[in-house]
């Protein structure tokens, strides 16, 4: 039996990787501490759920459309009214089942043997896997030559050529935390307008999750681009709901057509019931996302200090996302050795930098969505095994 090529190319995450070997270790009896997956601890809220139930308990159990109830993408369309003052017709919204299909589908369509597609590194594993899937050359930028990894306009501009086909962004950025403000963004929107021919990618899935008052600069706001703009969001991050599996993008018009044949061919349509929970959570109210981000700022300078504090350890204070990306070069160890020696000595689990890129050898993942007690022993167990 001989499969593609191009499956052969697919990547994955480490983080699953991570996890098998957590659960090994917990099953032996060991006590882990686990600050690698993506996720936070905030459980959905109660009316997003009460939501989904009471679809179900009124016969919601058939099919949508590919795009999504319109139901939905008007209730996104309404949130994107709200929060950023730009109208955005439903028409142009899909409901994706996650984030990841935006990711696919996108990169499918620009992607092929001759092309290139430019994207962050350190940054989302499967943005990498895609590209390589597709046939078309990966160019990399790298987001370690600045300390708080920030998106260097200058640097993404002098990669385009007329074989650049897509280009992807990640504001706020996974795994950094690193956000970039407005004025980079303004001078790269400007430095793309000569560009006209390339299409723009724009990750903005933690768009919610800032921090120190400030607002992303989403590329909603720069309606120049709209003909050749996606916007990848959805609700797991803002409103806790990973495992819902839901996810909401914006194309330009000429696109909808074959993004609705993509919908058909790979999953038919999103989930009924959750898409009532969809609705729920954006036409609701957000009381538990002022809770959250004021939890997740208590912890996000509590591990900072904590790993600043660790021997050979440098941190930079994210500005969104809840991941902080330490350097650990000063320990003598690379980004997985240290995570080796942290989860069997220490019992704490975390990502090496190179799950995520070439550039990130002497870095390591941390989630810190998690509890404040949590947090501060696996400090302390880190620590220990340092001195």
């Amino acid at each position: 039996m001989k499969i593609t090529n191009s499956v052969n190319r697919l990547g994955s995450e480490a983080v699953y990787t991570i996890f098998a070997k957590t659960q090994k270790l917990i099953k032996q009896g060991k006590k882990i501490i686990d600050l690698s997956l993506g996720q936070s601890d905030f459980k959905s809220p109660q009316h997003v759920v009460d939501a989904a139930i009471k679809a179900l308990k009124d016969g919601h159990h058939g099919y949508t459309l590919p795009n999504g109830l319109i139901e939905c993408r008007e209730s996104v369309s309404r949130k994107i009214k709200s929060l950023y003052k730009v109208n955005i017709s439903p028409e142009r919204i899909i409901i994706m089942p996650g984030g990841k299909p935006t990711m696919y589908y996108a990169i499918s369509f620009f992607g092929e043997h001759g092309s290139e597609i430019i994207y962050p590194d350190p940054g989302f594993p499967i943005y990498e896997s895609m590209i390589n899937f597709t046939g078309a050359k990966a160019v990399s930028y790298d987001l370690t030559e600045n300390k708080d990894f920030l998106i260097n306009p200058d640097k993404i501009l002098s990669l385009i050529n007329e074989k650049t086909r897509l280009l992807i962004l990640n504001n706020p950025h996974n795994p950094t935390g690193s956000f970039t403000e407005k004025k980079v963004i303004d001078k790269l929107v400007e430095g793309l307008k000569k560009f006209t021919n390339l299409a723009i990618l724009s990750d903005e899935v933690y768009d919610r999750l800032i921090f120190d008052n400030r607002e992303i600069p989403t590329l909603l706001n720069y309606p120049e681009l709209y003909d050749r703009l996606i916007i990848l969001n959805g609700w797991s991050k803002t409103y806790a709901m990973t495992g819902w599996r839901l996810g909401w993008s914006v194309w330009p018009e000429k696109l909808i057509e074959h993004v609705f044949k993509f919908c058909v061919n790979s999953h038919s349509c999103v989930n009924t019931p959750a898409q009532y929970g969809a609705i729920a959570a954006l036409d609701g109210p957000e009381n538990h996302l002022k809770d959250m981000m004021k939890e997740f700022d208590i912890r996000r300078k509590l591990i900072v200090d904590g790993l600043r504090n660790l021997k050979g350890v440098e941190c930079s204070l994210p500005g969104g996302s809840f991941f902080v990306f330490p350097n650990i070069k000063k320990t003598g160890m690379n980004g997985a050795e240290f995570t080796e020696k942290c989860l069997n000595e220490a019992g704490v689990a975390m990502i090496p930098g190179t799950a995520f890129g070439k550039y990130a050898t002497h870095n390591v993942r941390f989630n810190f969505a998690t509890s404040r007690e949590n947090i501060s022993t696996a400090i302390e167990k880190i620590d220990k095994i340092l001195k």
